[in-house]
């Protein structure tokens, strides 16, 4: 299976990319926001697909006892063995990337109508995960919808030492290997936000599960959630969606960086239709979440459908191992192949990720539903 990608060719004096040492510049706003409207224009009924979907709740419990559940059966066996390792693999990794997901749905207010109940069942969905993430997640992944492919605000985007140092097929390699652990630390590298009573409560009922996990099943259990998080992140058919959501990968034509227009960018969201969006709260519609970010998981497909003319012009991919394949081989795909803006627009107008204590904490109970339709 390979990546399909059909789209018009982007003329070299409409993106700026100084050989393969710079990013595909841009002044031209994300398509997201501007699609968005012309769909609810002709198609107004898309909006009664926002809000909260019950099913996830449910999910979340089914993958967290599952976990749980390996964790405990796992809990004599060595940790440098087939079994264990085959487990967390497979099992662990499909399960773990479930979870990350989930949090991610959640993180939209998408499991409960209340704010607040989002945020501590986001911080339950954490607990298989082995360290707290869900607290931390939320703003920044906000952030990176609210601002995508802004430099200096959009933490999706990789950094320039990142690009420079893992610009070949061993550096590209690395990268897929041990991608979960620059998500996890790049943020705080590219911005930082406060520590909230929310971190402090994500933390606190992490390490108190964690700390009763080791004392009824001992360390290997832990290792196993442990092992899994590194895994669903690594090279996994299911991590491919990291890097198949805004990795370009059609060729483009360089130029430099200062002949940018405010003509078309490049095509920065790539969608995927297959069975891994089984696992994965459909994540692979990742062009329809963007537009709607309030309609969660079971009704993108209805989006699509509703929306047909929108989306199939649209690029895709159709295999996410491929796409960490073509990603590690392919010269014309690296980590320099991203849409990227200034925070600084044309007309002078700065972009900010301002958050107040309220959005930070979830304590107030205006979702982004209301704001992103």
């Amino acid at each position: 299976m390979a990546s399909v990608v059909e789209t018009t060719t982007i003329g070299s004096d409409q993106i700026a990319r100084d050989g393969s040492t710079d990013w595909l510049w841009t002044y031209q706003e994300e398509p997201h926001r501007t699609r968005r409207h012309e769909i609810i224009k002709a198609h107004p009924e898309v909006t009664k697909l926002c809000g909260p979907e019950p099913l996830t709740k449910y999910v979340v419990l089914f993958v967290v006892s599952l976990q749980v559940g390996c964790a405990y059966l796992l809990r004599n066996t060595p940790i440098f063995s087939w079994k264990f390792f085959l487990t967390a693999y497979l099992i662990g990794g499909t399960a773990n990337q479930n979870t990350f997901l989930a949090i991610h749905e959640i993180s939209h207010n998408l499991a409960f109508r209340s704010a607040f109940a989002n945020r501590i069942f986001a911080v339950f969905a954490n607990l298989p995960i082995g360290l707290p993430y869900s607290a931390a997640f939320r703003p920044y992944h906000l952030t990176h919808h609210k601002s995508l492919g802004i430099d200096g605000l959009d933490t999706d985007l990789p950094t320039k030492f990142e690009a420079l140092f893992l610009d070949s097929v061993l550096g590209k390699a690395f990268f897929c290997t041990f991608q979960i652990l620059f998500y996890a630390l790049r943020p705080m590298m590219v911005l930082t936000l406060p520590f909230t009573k929310l971190h402090f409560f994500n933390l606190t009922v992490q390490l108190v599960f964690d700390a009763i996990l080791v004392k009824a099943c001992g360390w290997n259990a832990l290792a196993y959630l442990i092992m899994s998080s590194f895994l669903a992140g690594s090279l996994h058919p299911c991590a491919g969606h990291f890097i198949a959501e805004h990795y370009v990968f059609e060729k483009q034509s360089p130029s430099p960086r200062n002949a940018v227009s405010a003509g078309a960018a490049p095509v920065e969201t790539y969608s995927y239709y297959g069975p891994l969006n089984f696992f994965t709260y459909n994540v692979g519609l990742h062009n329809e979440h963007h537009d709607f970010p309030a309609i969660p998981w079971t009704r993108l497909p209805k989006l699509r459908q509703i929306a047909s003319e929108f989306y199939e012009p649209l690029p895709t991919h159709t295999s996410w191992s491929y796409v960490i394949w073509q990603f590690i081989w392919d010269s014309d795909v690296s980590l320099w192949s991203r849409v990227k803006r200034e925070q600084q627009s044309k007309e002078g107008r700065v972009v900010q990720a301002e958050w107040t204590k309220e959005e930070l904490e979830g304590a107030a109970d205006q979702g982004e539903s209301k704001k992103s339709t």
